[in-house]
């Protein structure tokens, strides 16, 4: 489950409540000032893993294996953080708000110089093997995330010395804090990244940190000066759990297994809406905002349970039971109200609502196995360690093990299987009626046991939302650890929600614009090494595969499943065969990064989406100067530009001549001059399987209107246009950046318009 940062306040119900009689503890401190504090920890937390997972996706690649190692890193960090606080939680005579204080300024100071840090040490690891890269990923985070994860076992401890009641305290503190990272999500979804960028949103965390934990180093000071001297109630040395309480190691599983439910069903749900929303950058900011959001609203609702004692292990079983019958329900329901015409985003309450049940789970099991006396911080560490690594557990066989082998539906109904059982077991451990629990049970293996109708047509209904009902069912879906591929029946494909390309290599019906591909004989008189940088269907590769003057094609592609579409197509099949072409399976900057020394004629990217999630790694300034150091004297950059002009700009940032072609950037350090004469050539020399591509006859009409581009009349429209002219054209405007991030963040906003 996503960290929390640390949050404290008393509970306005926990009025009636006793205090510990041991010591006399000195006023409580203004609610209003404490819910502020940490309610704002709870932002920059959120803001730091959303930047620092992303930048740290560009040094190391987007991959699943270094998502996967990025993400683990996370977790592992606050899982020794949570150890940490409990050690310094236990610490008599300890000042808790001024650690607490000391901290937050700390993760601030380490803030505003993270990016540069990240980047330094990510150019020297980067040649490292996936276990090395883990490594040196954990130490890049490490500091932050122990200090992240030490605060929540802190602020437990605090709070339960003031009101001697552990699950409203976590309750209380998980449900201010979560609240805190929920808006940050939405606000950097909606604003912050599209506004600010990278550096500039880091330092507003960071200021925000200074502010936390100045605020809370004032309420201790103040606190100390109105206690003459105390500035926090003394903890008594031992208490006795709530009537029904349940033994230590009982709570670390639950915990544990909590956190591995939560985790599995945010990456099942991850991969509904990103796919939904065609992969739009802000699709994960608002699946995890509502995701937090509902997890506060939960761990709030759970304290009013945390009063009667065996009560609260009997919440706990009714709310994992409910929490696992709602998560299986959420993507099929979504599916089908999507396919109704409901909106997408609309349809994010079913993931607020299932991660309500989900969030009241840690209070309960707090409450129901931590005394609340002097080692309740240190009890409390443990068991939110065990939380830590169930998620981490479950991003891990779930992302990466059932997902890949399994698919989306089995998945769920894996998950939902064990969240049963489970939730029954607990309830049998309670003692609630037996009846009760049967008939609960019975009616959460109903949606099971009709997956196979809930699950029907599924990503039919995801990709083409309220015209699914008048499509043709997809012909293919691969799902693997990388995303999700469909296939049309007419063979149009889209990844990740988002339309990819269509099998299709020939000239004389040119459904997918393929003459792009051709185009490059126009550009570069022998291009012998070509680099690809996305390989989809295969049908650009195989165009390229086949030059006349070509010798060698190295391929990057992220995911592995469009090998096995290109081996069923004819048209491309024998790609996978041709010894001049050489297949990378990674990520496109990473391979260039790690490959230095290698140079090309051509660097040919089939580029996806200016929009969608991450396309700034391959369209960013800095990016294309890395690619301008790996060309070969005279070498072109060849790559769609997606209909968006700021890829003009920043090609032309770059290199001294930048062109287009039909919505192509063409760019170069020597001049372009294309040759429609040896396209000619090249174009009637073309064989790809042995056939011709064109016939010096039969296609005369064809090759003419091909050619024409180069040269067209005063009232055809400008197919290819010089870099003088076009950049008079459009004007000044956006350059992308790594920094600012393109369009990622801002195509919600101007889409349609």
């Amino acid at each position: 489950m996503v960290e929390s940062s640390g949050s404290e306040a008393e509970s306005p119900e926990t009025e009636g409540s006793s205090a510990p009689e041991a010591g006399a503890a000195p006023p409580d401190p203004p609610l209003h000032a404490l819910a502020a504090i940490f309610f704002c920890s709870g932002v920059p937390a959120l803001i730091y893993q959303l930047i620092w997972q992303r930048s740290l996706f560009a040094i190391y690649g987007i991959n699943v294996e270094s998502v996967t190692v990025i993400v683990a890193a996370f977790m592992a960090g606050l899982g020794l953080g949570s150890l940490f606080g409990g050690w310094l939680s236990s610490r008599r005579g300890l000042p808790l708000l001024l650690t607490f204080g000391v901290i937050e300024l700390t993760i601030g100071l380490f803030g505003l110089f993270s990016l540069t840090l990240f980047e330094v040490v990510g150019q020297v690891t980067l040649g490292l093997d996936t276990f090395a890269t883990g490594a040196a990923t954990f130490g890049l985070v490490l500091l932050p995330t122990v200090l992240m994860g030490a605060t929540l076992p802190l602020l437990v401890e605090y709070l339960v010395r003031q009101t001697g009641n552990v699950g409203r305290s976590v309750g209380f503190l998980y449900f201010v804090n979560t609240l805190g990272s929920a808006c940050a999500c939405f606000a950097a979804g909606f604003f912050l990244f599209a506004l600010f960028g990278q550096q500039a949103v880091v330092r507003i965390a960071a200021a925000l940190n200074f502010l936390v934990g100045g605020g809370a180093l004032w309420v201790w000071r103040s606190r100390r000066g109105v206690a003459g001297g105390a500035a926090e109630p003394e903890a008594v040395e031992e208490a006795a759990l709530p009537e029904g309480g349940i033994s230590f190691p009982l709570a670390l599983v639950l915990s544990g297994l909590a956190g591995f439910i939560a985790l599995s069903y945010e990456i099942v749900w991850f991969r509904v809406w990103s796919f939904s929303w065609a992969t739009l950058a802000a699709s994960f900011a608002f699946l995890l905002g509502t995701y937090l959001l509902g997890v506060a609203v939960g761990s709030s609702y759970a304290r009013r349970y945390c009063d009667a004692g065996g009560v609260a292990l009997q919440a706990l079983g009714w709310f994992v039971l409910f929490a696992n019958a709602i998560g299986f329900l959420v993507a099929p329901v979504a599916s089908w109200l999507i396919g109704f015409g409901v909106p997408v985003a609309t349809t994010l309450i079913l993931v607020g609502v299932a991660a309500g049940c989900l969030g009241a789970i840690l209070p309960l099991v707090c409450h129901a196995a931590i005394p609340p006396d002097r080692r309740a911080g240190a009890r409390l560490s443990y068991i939110y360690l065990a939380n830590v690594l169930g998620s981490t557990g479950g991003s891990l066989l779930t992302g990466f093990l059932l997902l890949d082998r399994f698919g989306l539906a089995t998945t769920s109904l894996l998950l939902a299987g064990a969240g049963l059982l489970a939730g029954g077991a607990i309830l049998v451990r309670a003692r609630a009626p037996l009846p009760k629990v049967g008939l609960a049970l019975a009616l959460g293996t109903l949606p099971l046991l009709a997956s196979g109708w809930l699950f029907s047509g599924f990503w039919d209904r995801l990709l083409y939302k309220k015209e699914s009902s008048i499509r043709s069912p997809l012909a293919q879906i691969v799902e693997n650890k990388s995303g999700v591929i469909t296939v049309s029946p007419s063979g149009t494909v889209s990844g990740g929600g988002a339309y990819d390309g269509r099998f299709n290599v020939g000239l004389r019906r040119d459904t997918n614009e393929v003459v792009r591909c051709y185009y490059l004989s126009a550009i570069h008189p022998r291009p012998r090494r070509v680099l690809e940088i996305g390989l989809s269907t295969g049908s650009w590769a195989q165009i390229l595969a086949n030059h006349p003057e070509l010798e060698r094609l190295d391929i990057v592609e992220i995911n592995p499943g469009y090998l096995g579409l290109i081996r069923e197509r004819a048209e491309v099949r024998s790609l996978l065969e041709n010894p001049k072409v050489h297949i990378h399976l990674d990520d496109g900057r990473r391979w260039l990064r790690r490959n230095p020394d290698a140079r090309f004629d051509a660097v040919v990217m089939n580029a996806t989406w200016h929009w969608r999630a991450h396309a700034t790694n391959l369209l960013s300034r800095e990016f294309l100067a890395m690619v301008k150091s790996r060309l070969a004297p005279g070498g072109v950059l060849f790559y769609n530009s997606t209909g968006e002009w700021a890829n003009f700009r920043t090609a032309a940032e770059v290199f001294p001549y930048t062109d287009r072609i039909l919505n192509f950037v063409v760019a170069s350090e020597s001049p372009l001059e294309p040759d429609t004469e040896r396209l000619r050539r090249v174009l009637l020399d073309y064989r790809i399987d042995g056939r011709p591509v064109l016939d010096a006859t039969k296609d005369a009409a064809r090759l003419k209107e091909i050619l024409k581009i180069f040269a067209p009349a005063d009232d055809d429209p400008i197919a290819y246009e010089r870099g003088e002219s076009l950049l008079k054209r459009i004007g000044p405007g956006l350059v992308i950046t790594d920094d600012n991030m393109g369009t990622e963040w801002t195509w919600f906003w101007t889409a349609g318009q």
